[in-house]
């Protein structure tokens, strides 16, 4: 066999791997789709909603160590756990399957929020020392509430199962060793796979924005506060946030107009 003919075979062999690779996570991502019952969405997940909250449970303690453990102000805490609470028992979040867990973390030095998958939610007390009124605590709050109900993060495991097998199937059916340029083909291809589901996540901020503002409403509480979070969390980017294209959380400016458009159809929430 001569090594023209041979070689021929291998990227022949190299192109069908990648296609079965590349049939086979698109066949798992389309029949991975649920409706959520919360919010009426159908969704592709990762996960189910069994999984989302044992995988809660089991990051949670090692995520509160890394901002610093639990604020030990009892009032600070209290405060954050009846808002959060409230934000639940008052909206649809509470027809959820989740069980909320609201806490205030001992981080004077990272403005941050986040929630984790099947219900806890973390503040951080440089954050909580920016918010001014009960209305705001409440409004950001509300926006992780949101991304445990939207089912996010069984939203982001889909999403890069998906691109993983993607790009890794056109790494397979692309690489050849003897050809350096292919290298550059299977960077791209990773690179475009990391821009994809980077803006799959700026997405989800959005919505749980808009969420936010339903579930801010619903518990009594002017959505508008939710603004005013904005423009703390502008000033805390002030010179280091990175261009909007290549960050996972969309720019405050940005994310105002959207909340300035769910206000305005405050009447639609779910």
């Amino acid at each position: 066999m001569s090594r023209r003919r041979g070689g021929c075979q291998l990227n022949a062999v190299r192109l069908i791997v990648g296609a079965i690779v590349a049939i086979s996570s698109l066949v798992v991502y389309l029949t991975s789709q649920q409706e959520n019952p919360v919010t009426g969405e159908t969704q592709h997940v990762g996960m189910s909603v069994e999984q989302e909250i044992t995988l809660g449970l089991e990051a949670a303690p090692k995520m509160a160590q890394r901002f610093g453990g639990m604020e030990r102000n009892d009032e600070a805490q209290a405060m954050v756990d009846r808002l959060g609470q409230e934000i639940v028992r008052e909206s649809v979040a509470g027809d959820s399957p989740y069980e909320f867990e609201f806490s205030l973390l001992d981080d004077g030095e990272t403005v941050n929020a986040f929630a984790l998958p099947g219900g806890p939610v973390f503040i951080t007390d440089a954050l909580y020392e920016e918010l001014d009124t009960e209305a705001e605590l409440a409004g950001v709050l509300a926006h992780e509430v949101a991304h445990v109900v939207g089912r996010h993060s069984a939203e982001q495991i889909a999403k890069a199962k998906l691109t993983e097998g993607l790009t890794g199937a056109a790494v397979i059916a692309t690489y050849d060793p003897d050809n350096p340029s292919s290298r550059q083909v299977a960077q791209m291809a990773a690179l475009v796979g990391q821009l994809i589901n980077m803006k799959f996540s700026r997405e989800h901020e959005l919505e749980a924005d808009t969420l936010g503002v339903c579930f801010l409403s619903a518990a009594g509480y002017d959505p508008r506060a939710l603004l005013e979070v904005m423009e703390v969390l502008a000033e805390a980017r002030e010179g280091r946030a990175p261009p909007e294209f290549f960050s996972t959380h969309p720019n405050p400016e940005n994310r105002m107009e959207s909340i300035q458009e769910a206000i305005r159809n405050v009447d639609q929430c779910p």
